[in-house]
């Protein structure tokens, strides 16, 4: 199939998985048959969110699953990665919409890929407490009992590095604390909770395990030094400090003296091995030496105070969201993690990318998707062993703090009937998946 750059999208090696992705809090709704978390109390307080909205009907995939495994099948994807919400999952009869999820999924031909943390953490739960990652586990084999005749791919955690940072550490997203470096401890214990549920997962018979860590290469504004410093500084913060634990059985060097409990004995349950490392790649950061003061970026503010600032990248073009395109970050991102970790470096997947437009007719979503996986391709070519690519996301959702101004979808939902209208992306896509299966 011709695209936009003129050229079929190169083929990848046979059994690549190809598939998309959502979130049970940003998708299923029926918040009133499940137990709070952190997202429905963060919601419920005014301003937290742009547009003032919350979760509560979200696109009703809980009452609306089987549709919405139609539009996979029809895509015909291979895999679709959703997460479990811990909170639905300590509800009576909770279990068992994933029960009928996956039976449909399975029905369908496409393979349940669940996240088993996508940060809707119970809400009567703090990730600054240890006992958070032994609960986590616990969760973990209830899940796994149930579900693990069917599921042959797990995640354990979605993004760690966001939920410490805009969770914890900022206030941006639930739980809503502003602790800066404070919030160290939610990583340790997010990283922990990974390791325990890896064990939890293998006593339960479960295999093909795997994170999904966001990542993106980091450019230092200039070649001055406190501008390289910084973006050091940054590059250990938001890449390393979550990749080399589970990689490396190891922090940064200085990151382990900053965390709680014994940190050597934790580091080897977090290290346990996982069968593929996940990645979720959205655009590089640009980052310098502090400015002295506030600054605002993608949506965020960072306070003054911060060891470094982050910048706008220029020449690129943005998303809708504000977010620079470039997709030869993926391939730098690929190539770099190889060359720093070598053969300690598992086989990658990556768990996320997508972009947020408007419109029905998304032209520039699909350019954005096909820069992207040819930049992926390039880094299977430059010897990465890359074995999956999933879409973020499925359907237009609950953004987060953004509400429902951000449509990341390949799917359109009209947040007032719910309709489902497959975009011109969806269909690309699935003509992009009929070429490499034939």
């Amino acid at each position: 199939m011709a695209t936009d750059a003129g050229t079929p999208v190169p083929r990848f090696p046979p059994g690549f998985l190809w598939g998309v992705s959502t979130s049970a809090h940003q998708i299923e709704g029926a918040a009133e048959e499940r137990e709070p978390s952190v997202w429905d109390v963060f919601t419920a307080a005014p301003g937290r969110v742009k547009d003032g909205s919350t979760a509560a009907v979200a696109c009703d995939h809980y009452h609306r699953y089987r549709e919405d495994v139609a539009l996979l099948a029809g895509l015909g994807v291979d895999a679709y990665r959703f997460s479990v919400s811990w909170p639905r999952v300590n509800s009576p009869g909770g279990l068992d919409f994933y029960d009928r999820l996956v039976d449909e999924l399975c029905a369908a031909g496409v393979r349940p890929v669940p996240t088993l943390f996508h940060w809707d953490l119970p809400a009567d739960l703090d990730w600054l407490d240890r006992d958070t990652a032994a609960r986590f586990a616990d969760h973990v084999t209830v899940v796994a009992d149930r579900l693990g005749d069917r599921v042959r791919k797990w995640i354990t955690l979605n993004e760690p590095a966001e939920h410490t940072l805009l969770g914890h550490a900022l206030g941006a997203h639930a739980p809503g604390r502003q602790l800066l470096f404070d919030a160290l401890p939610v990583a340790h214990h997010q990283l922990l909770a990974h390791g325990l549920a890896v064990r939890a997962l293998r006593a339960a018979g479960a295999g093909d395990i795997g994170i999904a860590n966001s990542h993106g290469p980091t450019w230092p504004a200039s070649r001055e030094q406190a501008d390289l410093e910084a973006a050091g500084f940054y590059d250990v913060l938001l890449n390393r400090l979550f990749a080399e634990p589970v990689i490396l059985g190891e922090y940064p060097e200085g990151m382990g003296a900053l965390m709680p409990g014994d940190v050597e004995a934790d580091l080897k349950v977090i290290a346990e091995p996982v069968d593929w490392y996940g990645i979720n790649y959205y655009a590089p950061t640009r980052v310098g030496a502090p400015q002295g003061g506030d600054t605002e970026y993608g949506g965020l503010t960072m306070p003054a105070g911060l060891p470094f600032s982050v910048r706008r990248i220029e020449g690129r073009p943005v998303t809708d969201f504000g977010w620079p395109v470039v997709p030869e970050g993926l391939t730098e991102l690929l190539t770099g993690f190889r060359e720093r970790y070598g053969d300690r470096l598992p086989p990658v997947v990556i768990t996320e990318n997508g972009c947020s437009y408007e419109g029905v007719d998304d032209q520039d979503r699909i350019a954005y998707l096909d820069a992207h996986i040819r930049a992926l391709h390039r880094a299977v070519e430059a010897g990465v062993d890359v074995r999956g690519y999933f879409v973020w996301s499925l359907m237009d959702n609950f953004e987060w703090a953004e509400g429902y101004a951000r449509r990341f979808g390949l799917v359109h939902v009209d947040f007032e009937t719910l309709r489902r209208t497959p975009k011109a992306s969806y269909r690309w896509f699935r003509d992009v998946l009929r070429e490499q299966g034939s």
